[in-house]
């Protein structure tokens, strides 16, 4: 049966760890100057309809460093795009290619997609969620601080694709998480609802990010939303993660962003650019989290 990674809590916590530590690994082996050609003469292709920076360039560089080829798929460049059903794009794509990577804005087609692809499918980003970014989160907390396993995380800001993300991690790992939304932003109820066990939903930032052990925040508008920008910069006054928010946090928590970052909305500059940040080393991780999630479905 053809492995996809799709939903983040679609795998164990024992899958997902040993994704963890096969990134943290070949990470190692990339600084070392070591060589790993284990995909070499496989293909990857990168279905886009949304922009991106780090996800093309991570999983286009870490195909390249595993000695394969990564083959970048524009909506504007394809039939998909022109209305070709996404069962027949699928059927014909995975017959040329090893494996599907999908950074697209709904959920649903990556679904149909991958149940009607012979090759694996990874969801690069969707709607609903980013479960790419949550192996590189994870990861990044276990190289600085350890293992997340009972731990008390707080999202301050949208109840977006993100915060979804970190509600299904909550699950797989077992660590508290304090959710701090402005009224009409919060998480999908569906998502609320499923997640109920290991969610805590905050009437404020402050009872959010108290005695917590790492605070995470993403942008105020999202591709999609600019023409909300006005509406959304007011509503969500007040859910700003700067240094007196992270105060109220454990001595030494850690502030994570998926980027890009808007400095003086979501995330102060002396937070972003601080001690306390991990952003930049999550950024990079993203970078050799997909390469072991490759390795992991393919091999």
């Amino acid at each position: 049966m053809t492995k996809h990674f799709i939903n983040f809590d679609d795998y164990s916590k024992d899958d997902i760890n040993s994704i963890i530590d096969e990134a943290i690994e070949l990470k190692k082996q990339h600084k070392s100057g070591k060589i790993n050609k284990t995909l070499e003469n496989k293909t990857l292709a990168m279905i886009f309809d949304k922009s991106s920076t780090r996800t093309r360039v991570s999983f286009e560089a870490g195909m390249t460093q595993l000695g394969g080829h990564a083959l970048f798929l524009s909506d504007k460049d394809i039939q998909l795009g022109r209305g070709e059903p996404i069962a027949d794009s699928a059927i014909v794509i995975s017959s040329m290619v090893d494996a599907v990577m999908m950074r697209v804005s709904s959920h649903k087609d990556i679904n149909i997609f991958a149940n009607n692809s012979s090759v694996p499918v990874i969801n690069a980003l969707s709607d609903d969620s980013h479960p790419c970014q949550l192996l590189a989160d994870l990861m990044t907390y276990k190289e600085n601080r350890g293992p997340i396993d009972g731990a008390t995380v707080a999202w301050i800001g949208d109840g977006n694709n993100m915060c979804h993300t970190y509600m299904q991690a909550a699950k797989v790992f077992g660590f508290k998480l304090n959710i701090a939304c402005p009224k009409e932003y919060q998480p999908s109820s569906s998502f609320i609802n499923k997640y109920k066990g290991n969610i805590n939903i905050c009437d404020n930032t402050e009872d959010a990010c108290s005695n917590v052990d790492l605070v995470v925040t993403d942008v105020w508008a999202s591709m999609g939303q600019e023409s909300e920008k006005k509406k959304r910069v007011l509503a969500f006054d007040g859910f700003h993660v700067d240094s007196k928010l992270m105060s109220l946090a454990k001595q030494g928590a850690a502030f994570m962003h998926c980027l890009p970052a808007h400095r003086g909305e979501e995330v102060s500059a002396n937070v972003i650019d601080g001690e306390q940040s991990l952003v930049w080393s999550e950024a990079e991780n993203r970078l050799h989290a997909q390469k072991a999630l490759l390795l992991f479905l393919l091999k």
